[in-house]
């Protein structure tokens, strides 16, 4: 009977490259990723400890023709595991990789890569962003009540956090634009 590890972990979404030197570590540990549940649930089976690395990739274009862009991963000896809100997670044993092996044969493809994450989940929150959140804490604000205080508080954690969400991409965003331009 195999052993089921639980580990709740949050990523934001340009940490990809964290989470998947984290699920390495943790296969190096015993414990090969078996799944994702629910909100950043891990669920990782015993096994035996071994490097094996982890790629990422957020490519929902790739999905539509899910057969072809699987091969395509195979074909390198890359294992699909499964797909996980736009992600799609492979691994291979460190012993197999030709160097340092990527999912991403250049920079170029990663930036590619971190547009595909703007356009298919920031794109998203923004009119949501605008048109739902700034509007009721507008309203809130010159709308004075002790029940509005509460719904005002909500508002006003809602606003940081979709903040920073859109602050912290829009930095790795840039400074990852940059180094890749200023390396040419």
């Amino acid at each position: 009977m195999s052993e089921i590890k639980k580990v709740w972990k949050l990523f934001s979404i340009m940490d990809y490259e964290k989470e998947a030197a984290f699920l390495s570590k943790m296969h190096k540990n015993g414990w090969k990723l078996k799944e994702i549940k629910g909100l950043c649930s891990y669920h990782f089976e015993k096994c035996t400890p071994e490097d094996v690395v982890y790629q990422l990739d957020y490519n929902q274009e790739g999905l539509a023709n899910k057969g072809t862009y699987v091969q395509m991963f195979t074909d390198c000896d890359w294992e699909y595991l499964f797909d996980y809100y736009g992600y799609s997670y492979f691994r291979k044993p460190a012993k197999e990789m030709h160097g340092r092996e990527e999912i991403f044969c250049d920079d170029e493809s990663r930036l590619a890569m971190i547009n595909r994450i703007f356009r298919g989940r920031l794109m998203p929150l923004l009119p949501f962003f605008l048109c739902v959140i700034i509007p009721q804490l507008i309203m809130q604000v010159n709308f004075h009540s002790e029940v509005s205080e509460s719904i005002l508080s909500i508002y006003c954690i809602l606003f940081v956090v979709y903040l920073i969400i859109f602050i912290q991409f829009g930095i790795r965003y840039h400074s990852f634009k940059k180094k890749i331009h200023g390396m040419k």
